[in-house]
């Protein structure tokens, strides 16, 4: 292990974790003093390369929490541009509360629902139904589908009548308004769309920014909207944008910079910001003040973030309030692990945010 530095920061070397077997291959990451770095999901035998022979599973660009405690990982396809995975249908991948090491031969058991394209996994509405974004890159058509029990229903978008425009281009990210309704973010048509809870669009331009990828709903009935700006796809270098939308409706760009890869709210209301290009982790308290919390090293990067919800399964699994973060090597992109970072979140945000004047 290397030294620790000097200041707020230390170093970290996940190794081999608690709820996994066997050991796992090192890699570093900054916390603050009081964090504990895990690998929860990982895997063996995925990477192609005989030489890197890199541990994770296959390249994973979402993921959502149940109630119970159960994590779902959707798998990246070709939403952006050209090329990528020449298959992009892909089904989703179910990890019981305590996480998992897949190998190609026990994969099967941890794959959730029908093979969908592009399938990004948004947001469940209650304990059962799952919602998630898909994009058919051809047709330029998106879908949200409804998913209870691996059985998947269209709820929104698809193919429109004769002459109609779609209800939904590129739906990407999804959060969910205290009526049961959705706000679904469609980067194609530069906007928030947003639905009632059957489905129907109240607004198809509730808010507007360029690219908008990433949603999240505030305790306050606001809207965090993360977008790509100038950036054609989310890995380019490009300015992005982060936006708060109040519930009437009035959009407010709150940061300008960095290029949001995924958001999620911690346990007190503070949004959590995943910085790919940054490679680190960040907090804006609803006041729009960044605290710097997690750091990734050697060329390592966060694609993409969850905090588990906080409820009665979740407290006796040991995993209420903490976050858990894709991390991307930077020799090894194709395969990706979720870490399980533990410490006191929001009093650390509380302590380190800059005091008003």
């Amino acid at each position: 292990m290397r030294p620790m530095r000097a200041g707020a920061w230390r170093w970290v070397v996940i190794g081999a974790a608690a709820l996994l077997a066997p050991a796992l291959a090192a890699a570093e990451v900054q916390v603050p003093p009081g964090f504990r770095v895990q690998a929860y999901v990982t895997g063996q035998g995925f990477d192609s390369s005989q030489e890197r022979r890199a541990r994770g599973v296959p390249s994973v660009a979402t993921l959502t929490f149940d109630p119970a405690g159960v994590l779902y990982l959707g798998r990246s396809g070709r939403r952006y541009m050209s090329g990528g995975e020449v298959e992009d249908l892909w089904r989703l991948y179910r990890i019981p509360a305590g996480g998992a090491s897949l190998t190609p031969s026990t994969e099967a058991r941890f794959l959730f629902g029908p093979p969908l394209s592009n399938p990004q996994v948004g947001v469940f509405r209650g304990e059962r139904e799952l919602f998630v974004t898909t994009y058919d890159r051809d047709r330029k058509i998106g879908v949200l589908y409804r998913m209870v029990d691996g059985r998947a229903e269209l709820f929104a978008g698809g193919t429109p009548e004769a002459g109609a425009p779609p209800d939904l281009r590129q739906p990407e990210g999804i959060a969910l308004d205290a009526s049961g309704g959705f706000y679904v973010a469609d980067r194609s048509a530069g906007a928030v769309v947003r639905l009632d809870a059957r489905g129907r669009v109240v607004a198809r331009r509730h808010a507007e920014m360029t690219r908008p990828r990433v949603l999240v709903a505030d305790h306050a009935g606001g809207l965090w909207v993360g977008a790509d700006g100038t950036a054609e796809a989310p890995w380019q270098q490009a300015e992005g944008q982060i936006w708060h939308v109040s519930p009437e409706g009035v959009s407010r760009l709150v940061l300008r910079g960095p290029l949001p890869q995924a958001f999620a709210l911690s346990p007190a209301g503070n949004l959590l910001v995943a910085d790919r290009h940054g490679s680190a982790v960040f907090a804006l308290t609803p006041e729009g003040q960044r605290v710097d919390l997690i750091r990734f090293t050697d060329g390592d990067a966060p694609r993409s973030l969850v905090v588990a919800p906080v409820t009665p399964e979740t407290q006796r699994a040991g995993i209420a309030g903490e976050i858990f973060v894709v991390s991307v090597r930077g020799a090894a992109w194709p395969v990706n692990e979720v870490l399980r970072i533990s410490g006191p979140l929001d009093e650390l945000i509380r302590e380190r945010a800059p005091r008003a004047p």
